[in-house]
């Protein structure tokens, strides 16, 4: 496990692809579960460690979570979340090039429990609820192009099926237009970079995480201006 920041009350990891932040119906163990025995082990802490899931990424996703190791930064750090307090920036890989190099993009997505998907839509349909993003093409490659994404709201599947939806599908993506998968079953979908207002010190974290330790990758990131 990669700590990328950590003190008394928050710790920010970088999530690798495949792992899930929060336990779910394949028993597998959760990256919470993991960061508290490190926390445990760290510290010699006995009994019962608190690790607390303030948001979560995709599965197949990697980069930045941010977990808390107090009740008091689990509360303040989930209002900040609600109040759109919290700026993340995303990066990902997408064949097919955008007919804008940056735009903002506003629609609606409805997400489907039963088959674990979601669909945008210009207009409200029945259940769905606004979604809104910006993207930056800031690399082009040969076959791929790598865009900068900053979200506005926290749906769904958000990037993958706005993206999805302008022609962009995420490298990988299987699910959502994607034409092969990735060696490693992931997509090509990282979150890069994280900034907040600490809730208790009340200094500024700004966090990047590296990009995975891929070609495509590596080779995306030396043409960022």
């Amino acid at each position: 496990m990669e700590v990328l920041y950590e003190d008394n009350h928050i710790i920010i990891v970088n999530k690798a692809v495949g792992e899930i932040v929060q336990g779910d119906k394949t028993g597998d163990t959760p990256l919470v579960d993991i960061v508290r025995q490190y926390i445990k082990d760290k510290y010699a802490k006995p009994g019962n460690v608190f690790c607390g899931v303030i948001h979560r990424l995709d599965r197949p996703v990697s980069g930045l979570v941010v977990f808390a190791k107090t009740s008091k930064a689990l509360t303040r750090m989930n209002e900040m979340f609600r109040k759109g307090e919290v700026q993340k920036t995303y990066w990902a890989i997408t064949s097919g090039m955008p007919e804008e190099p940056q735009a903002r993009l506003q629609g609606y997505i409805k997400s489907i429990e039963k088959t674990n998907k979601s669909y945008f839509y210009p207009n409200p349909v029945p259940d769905s609820k606004q979604a809104a993003l910006s993207y930056t093409l800031i690399a082009q490659g040969t076959n791929y192009n790598l865009l900068e994404v900053n979200l506005e709201t926290g749906r769904k599947h958000q990037i993958r099926v706005q993206l999805a939806y302008i022609g962009c599908p995420i490298k990988g993506d299987l699910k959502y237009g994607a034409k092969r998968s990735n060696p490693d079953g992931g997509i090509s979908l990282m979150a890069r970079r994280i900034r907040f207002i600490h809730p208790v010190s009340g200094k500024e974290i700004d966090i990047t995480a590296p990009v995975p330790d891929e070609k495509l990758w590596h080779e995306l990131e030396q043409k960022v201006n």
